[in-house]
């Protein structure tokens, strides 16, 4: 009987540990956005996100390893999300399908791995040459996360070149749709009227694959 409750009691505190972590990560990252829009990217030093948020310069670097993680805290759903849809397609639901539905779901959902950051995150990355490299560097890591689910889609290696063009082309139109999304962000233009404007644009792009890869990963 003694083993089992303290099997349960580590197990409790594992937990309460793990939650303490988060809310820990969660508080440094909340607390580095607020200094972030408040005085840009590149003036904010690790120092002065440690103090606000009263942990130790240890504690960021050991939760946060480069100063760019602390302002963008979703480049993993950012960099999945395109292959995740292409997995999660529907029986008999080919891939630029699966991605068509998905980009119009977020874009109604007004979502922020779509390019919904609002104004204020929208100017720091534009403001800040590290922030927009990174970016850059987000969506090359989606493209060859979709080159990947595309070819466990086909069953074809992942360097085959109708998966790697048609994992650029696709790459490509998600880029632009981004950076649309963004552009009309730094305009002023509110979600809804954002959303008016890009769904025809994004059904013109998706339709100018439509003749090449169209039926690509049709399960």
């Amino acid at each position: 009987m003694s083993s089992q409750h303290d099997s349960a009691s580590a197990r409790s505190g594992a937990g309460l540990r793990e939650v303490k972590k988060q809310e820990t990560r969660q508080h440094i990252s909340d607390q580095a956005t607020r200094l972030f829009l408040r005085q840009g990217f590149d003036t904010t030093t690790i120092a002065e996100i440690a103090d606000s948020a009263r942990v130790s310069k240890k504690t960021v670097t050991n939760y946060f390893a480069r100063k760019e993680d602390l302002a963008l805290d979703h480049q993993d759903a950012f960099v999945a999300a395109l292959a995740s849809s292409v997995a999660a397609r529907r029986p008999g639901e080919a891939a630029l399908g699966a991605l068509r539905r998905a980009f119009s779901e977020a874009l109604a959902a007004h979502d922020p791995v779509s390019g919904f950051t609002g104004p204020e995150f929208a100017r720091m990355v534009a403001d800040s040459a590290t922030l927009t490299a990174c970016v850059r560097g987000l969506h090359d890591r989606r493209e060859e996360a979709l080159a990947e689910a595309l070819a466990a889609a086909e069953n074809l290696p992942a360097d085959d070149i109708v998966i790697r063009t048609a994992a650029g082309l696709l790459g490509t139109v998600h880029r632009l749709l981004f950076r649309r999304i963004q552009q009309l962000t730094l305009a002023g233009l509110p979600a809804q009227e954002i959303e008016a404007t890009v769904a025809p644009e994004a059904a013109r792009a998706f339709d100018l694959l439509e003749p090449s890869i169209g039926t690509l990963g049709t399960a």
